[in-house]
């Protein structure tokens, strides 16, 4: 029963959530030509249905590029954003953006902090692995000893409320969204998600789109494959086998961090059962070994066959970089990505495209990141100030473009945005909203694990069977299903 209200309150929080961006989104599209007009509608009454077309992308045109907000920091006003004054002493901010992208958008934010922080001094503790796949047993071990970074990188749900409001690692934030009046630019079904009796615990600076699916336009022009507004699952193996026939590698895999490929699994299964059924996994409705599962088993280890031969050997960047210099096509990754391509100064619809991953379009993965305050920060002022930089709005519209997110508030300027944020903006106001398990939404931190072990077999055998049981087994071990 407790699981069951977990996924009606999540549905719920997205079914609102919708409502709310749909209507937000509308007041921002009209002073920036980028965005595509939307049209007021009630709120549903059901899960929303996978849409017959993606919105379409702007042209390049339509809004300023991302190198601008690289160019120029944002300074804020240090007025209201340091009420108890201007920090001083070091800041420890421990993260896991390391690649080029993500340190140059995490940049942005360092020098947003110190416009109205100016003495003091940030220690970059960032640990390089995607996903954090390594970064949480090292703070995890930190933590356990007593030794806490001032605020760290965290996932809202499950990751959040589980593994650091539950072990009472972090103090609530409330005072932070009350003081700046982010409850009003916040959408609260995003700060449910980062709620627990009354408190919020964490601030986010950006919302990413999870079910991304890039490609090299250059490349596939020479070989003359034109992508639309949306892929099918057929398609993209019609449009694979024609690559694989030209000698291009079809598709781009980086999983030395296993979480890479599984979340490949992840956008696969969206793809296949749709954001109905694949919500059903996450409160036990639909079972991991039953047929329509085995299925999108068997369509995700078909997708595996057209991946390059050094996959295991790439960690995800490396694998856009491959993409970027065209040793493959197609690369299935959340719009992180989109900050590899700001950092090569390539061009949106020009040098690199995008749609959803085959199947999902009507879809949109959540993956939000933000910070907390952790519970006997060395420096608590600071952090405190960092939290308040993160939840402005000069912030994230200079952090977000950089990273290939969008802001988690509803007030950023969309002309500031390129193309690519602007069609993720649409989705996220329009489309199915659907949690994350290889990024600490879904489902608990055990099932993570159990879903990446078994993924790792999964690769080498290929046995659909084993996987289907495996994670059926580690679903009724952590309660979400019977």
């Amino acid at each position: 029963m407790a699981t069951q209200r977990r996924f009606h309150f999540w549905l719920s929080l997205s079914l609102l959530l919708i409502l709310v961006l749909s209507l937000t989104a509308c007041g921002a599209a009209a002073s920036a030509p980028a965005a595509s007009a939307e049209k007021e509608k009630p709120a549903p009454t059901e899960a929303p249905a996978v849409k017959e077309e993606a919105p379409a992308a702007p042209t390049e045109e339509a809004a300023a590029p991302a190198e601008a907000a690289a160019e120029k920091p944002a300074e804020g006003a240090a007025a209201n954003l340091t009420p108890e004054g201007p920090a001083t002493g070091k800041l420890e901010v421990f993260s896991w953006w390391t690649s080029g992208g993500e340190a140059a958008a995490l940049d942005a934010l360092f020098k947003a902090y110190n416009a109205s922080n100016p003495a003091a001094e940030i220690v970059n503790a960032t640990v390089a692995g995607g996903g954090g796949s390594a970064a949480r047993a090292v703070l995890q071990t930190r933590l356990a000893g007593g030794t806490p970074p001032d605020t760290w990188q965290v996932h809202p749900g499950h990751e959040l409320l589980d593994q650091y409001v539950a072990a009472d690692f972090v103090q609530p934030v409330t005072d932070i969204y009350q003081e700046q009046g982010l409850f009003d630019v916040m959408p609260k079904a995003l700060t449910d998600l980062m709620s627990k009796d009354g408190e919020v615990y964490q601030v986010t600076v950006g919302v990413h789109r999870g079910n991304g699916f890039w490609y090299n336009q250059k490349l596939l022009e020479q070989n003359g494959v034109t992508v639309g507004d949306k892929m099918g699952v057929d398609e993209f193996f019609e449009i694979a086998d024609k690559l694989q026939a030209a000698g291009v590698t079809p598709l781009c895999v980086g999983d030395s961090g296993i979480w890479a490929t599984a979340e490949l699994f992840e956008n696969t299964l969206l793809g296949v059962l749709g954001p109905e059924k694949y919500l059903g996994l996450w409160n036990g409705s639909v079972k991991f070994d039953s047929p329509e599962v085995k299925k999108a088993m068997e369509v995700y280890g078909k997708m595996l066959d057209y991946q390059n031969d050094d996959h295991s050997a790439l960690s995800w960047d490396q694998a856009v970089k491959a993409l970027i210099e065209g040793k493959c096509a197609f690369n299935s990754m959340g719009d992180w990505a989109y900050g590899e391509f700001v950092n090569a100064k390539l061009k949106d619809n020009v040098d690199f495209g995008w749609v959803s991953h085959p199947g999902t379009a009507g879809s949109f993965v959540i993956v939000a990141d933000g910070f907390v305050l952790a519970k006997g920060a060395p420096n608590e002022v600071g952090t405190k100030n960092w939290l308040r930089v993160m939840g402005s709005k000069e912030a994230q519209e200079a952090f977000n473009p950089l990273k290939g997110s969008i802001c988690a508030r509803t007030d950023c300027d969309r002309a500031k945005f390129g193309p690519y944020h602007n069609w993720s903006m649409d989705s996220f106001a329009q489309d199915a909203l659907v949690p994350t398990v290889v990024h600490g939404s879904a489902a608990p931190a055990d099932f993570q694990q159990a879903l990446n072990d078994a993924v790792t077999v999964f690769v080498v055998d290929k046995n659909v069977d084993a996987l289907a049981t495996a994670l059926a087994q580690a679903a009724q071990a952590s309660g979400f299903s019977q």
